[in-house]
């Protein structure tokens, strides 16, 4: 079924990019649309969004094209064109997010509990372990919010994220691949950053399944597997959770994974990058190019060994 259909009320989208840029970004994302990259399973619904300047990089978006069909999401298949060709075996209709443990209100949202948290977009850098990276400009909301509403206790020290588990339907979870369902984490700190996002669109419509639908996680400044998709719960914690990558390999997959050209993956440089779309490498930037907002969270830290 089509998408929701997401309207900005407030700002013209010259206001963020150069016109060539501007028109170039809607003649992308009206060919996307006719060429059908969306996917979704979720009935169509009016929201609206704001573009949040504040957190909208002046670089030029990645095409929808790649953005949209290149992805990872194991629980519909590890190859990258996978999850797009599955898309329609994710399940969205009813979904909820339960939010529990270390707070004082502990809540289950609906989607329409989470749409009225105000909608914006923010334009971010995107970047895989994998050395691949993307410029794409997201719609939701920050997490802070969904977790200020539980009340927090002293005792909630970390973030968990778990996402879908439905074998039925997932064909990457008919296999060992990794523990299902999949887990994630972040420190309380990290989970309160005002770059923290609750995405719950992508290109001017609602997230697409392939994308992680109906709501993610997207956190800039770290790979983006820390970025979990499809959540169905959040867990406030006073122990450090295990996430997934870490329990597979934990010599190759760290709790803070924060982007860090000067350190490698066991396997490969994480010193430059290919953005999608592109034949050529540039330089990876210290936690994606947004030092200048986290740097003081790991002050005193080894990056090295905390990484």
């Amino acid at each position: 079924m089509p998408f929701k259909h997401l309207t900005n009320t407030k700002l013209s989208e010259n206001q963020v990019t150069d016109e060539s840029l501007y028109i170039n970004r809607r003649q992308l994302i009206k060919s996307a649309l006719t060429v059908g990259l969306f996917a979704s399973s979720s009935p169509v619904w009016a929201l609206q969004f704001t573009r949040n300047n504040q957190y909208s990089a002046n670089l030029a978006l990645t095409d929808p094209e790649h953005a949209l069909k290149y992805n990872n999401f194991y629980e519909l298949g590890t190859d990258k064109s996978d999850p797009y060709r599955y898309a329609d075996r994710l399940k969205t209709d009813g979904w909820t997010v339960e939010v529990t443990g270390e707070c004082l209100k502990p809540q289950t949202f609906n989607m329409d509990d989470l749409y009225q948290f105000t909608q914006e977009e923010r334009i971010y850098r995107f970047r895989c372990v994998e050395g691949w990276s993307m410029v794409v400009p997201w719609i939701g909301f920050p997490l802070a919010k969904l977790l200020k509403q539980v009340e927090p206790t002293s005792k909630a020290k970390y973030v968990e994220f778990v996402s879908i588990y439905d074998p039925k339907n997932l064909p990457g979870q008919e296999y060992r691949v990794l523990d299902w369902p999949y887990r994630e984490g972040l420190r309380m700190d990290e989970a309160m950053h005002p770059l923290t996002l609750m995405a719950t669109g992508i290109y001017g419509k609602e997230l697409p399944n392939q994308n992680g639908a109906p709501i993610r996680l997207v956190v800039p400044w770290k790979y983006g597997f820390k970025s979990s998709k499809s959540i169905v719960q959040i867990r406030l914690v006073e122990k450090q959770p295990t996430s997934s990558w870490m329990a597979a390999t934990p010599s190759e997959y760290g709790f803070y994974s924060n982007v860090n050209p000067n350190v490698a993956h066991p396997r490969w440089s994480q010193a430059k990058e290919r953005p999608l779309g592109s034949f050529f490498r540039k330089p990876t930037l210290i936690f994606n190019g947004y030092a200048d907002q986290v740097a003081q969270l790991y002050t005193g830290m080894d990056l090295k060994k905390y990484f």
